[in-house]
């Protein structure tokens, strides 16, 4: 009935234990690559917080853009954009991404299915409040729905090698889809911080298990 995140593994001594530094991949973006420690990491689950409209959504995407133009296998799903508004804003903003794959899911289940299918390096789900599993009864977006949807994610990144990195809105009380429900099962948890009407904007590293 309980499922860890990480596999089991047999006792070790540590002395036995190769430590050695995860490999990473860029996004593209150097700030973004700086903030998260020297960029994205294989299995990686990423959390980017902030307000509605501070521009998570574009940074991600043109993060996306810049590894699809390298030639790595990435999609966006969006449960609050249609495939068409996706384009509309990446034609506003000049993206050239003609390989990027984007869709709009909001269904926990297909949305895995349809990684095992793919199987992207990264993974973007813009956003987590939009996702619910068909297991549970509440609605998108409450707590008991955001905390499964991230944990199922985090297996599948886990198995899989896939990176995730999940959209997460910040409520009126500043807290991140509810009381903090999310940063202990993420790996990295950023915040998007700024003025709506300023260009300037700040990602801040509040934890990453990674360095």
């Amino acid at each position: 009935r309980f499922q860890g995140l990480a596999q089991s593994l047999p006792r070790q001594k540590l002395s036995a234990i190769a430590a050695e530094d995860l490999p990473r991949f860029s996004t593209g973006v150097e700030e973004f690559d700086r903030v998260l420690g020297g960029g994205l990491v294989p299995g990686g689950v990423v959390l980017l917080g902030g307000d509605p409209g501070i521009g998570k959504s574009t940074l991600l995407l043109q993060a996306l853009a810049e590894m699809s133009a390298s030639g790595m296998n990435v999609l966006y799903s969006s449960g609050e954009e249609s495939a068409a508004q996706i384009a509309l804003r990446a034609k506003r903003i000049a993206l050239d991404a003609p390989q990027l794959e984007v869709l709009a899911e909001i269904q926990l289940e297909k949305l895995l299915s349809i990684m095992d299918t793919v199987k992207p390096q990264v993974l973007v789900v813009d956003s987590i409040q939009t996702l619910y599993s068909e297991v549970l009864s509440s609605a998108p977006g409450s707590v008991a729905q955001v905390r499964e949807c991230a944990a199922q994610l985090t297996r599948a990144a886990k198995s899989s090698g896939i990176c995730v990195l999940m959209v997460g809105h910040v409520t009126k009380d500043g807290h991140l889809a509810g009381p903090r429900v999310l940063e202990h099962i993420v790996d990295t948890v950023l915040y998007f911080e700024g003025d709506t009407h300023s260009s300037f904007r700040l990602v801040r590293s509040i934890k990453n298990r990674f360095g």
